[in-house]
């Protein structure tokens, strides 16, 4: 049974969660990371040495870093469905899960941390109006594609939607 180890309210591990119940696979949750500790053990270290999460194993597969579960996990369990079949197809699955990662992701995070994990009283408020101002271009863009299509890699939910789609519930949440 694949198991799946990190913390509920991870964006990194709701991403891969999301994956996980579009595929409907078995599978159980560990709760590591943040204030449940366990990432700095043996075990644990042996799984991912960067002792960060999600990581998964899936019967003796492991993989760590979040856009590298889903593409397994899709590719795995979802072949010409939540991974899109044939190389053209996937890559334009592939481009948006990078550009989420490396475009969206800095400016979505950034925000995140100021707005969220920065307690009140240490706020900036011009700092947070500029993170905004970052971050509004992105979502703009997903915006201007999304008009023309239902989803980011063409006529169907697959592996793109996925972390966009995450980062977008964490900014409304």
């Amino acid at each position: 049974m694949l198991q799946v180890y990190g913390r509920a309210s991870s964006i990194n591990v709701r991403k891969v969660m999301w994956a996980v119940g579009e595929l409907a696979l078995p599978h159980r949750r560990h709760d590591v990371g943040g204030r449940h500790g366990g990432i700095d053990t043996p075990a644990y270290r042996a799984l991912n040495p960067h002792r960060r999460v999600p990581t998964i194993d899936d019967d003796g597969v492991v993989v760590w870093e979040s856009n590298a579960i889903v593409r397994y996990l899709a590719a795995r369990h979802g072949e010409g469905g939540l991974s899109p079949a044939g190389p053209a197809a996937r890559a334009q699955a592939d481009q948006w899960m990078d550009w989420m990662q490396t475009t969206l992701a800095p400016s979505f995070y950034a925000l995140f941390w100021a707005a969220v994990r920065t307690p009140k009283e240490q706020q900036d408020p011009d700092l947070l109006a500029q993170l905004r101002e970052s971050v509004l271009p992105h979502y703009r863009l997903l915006d201007q594609v999304l008009a023309s299509r239902p989803h980011l890699a063409g006529a169907r939910f697959t592996m793109a939607d996925i972390p966009a789609g995450a980062t977008l519930f964490r900014y409304q949440e």
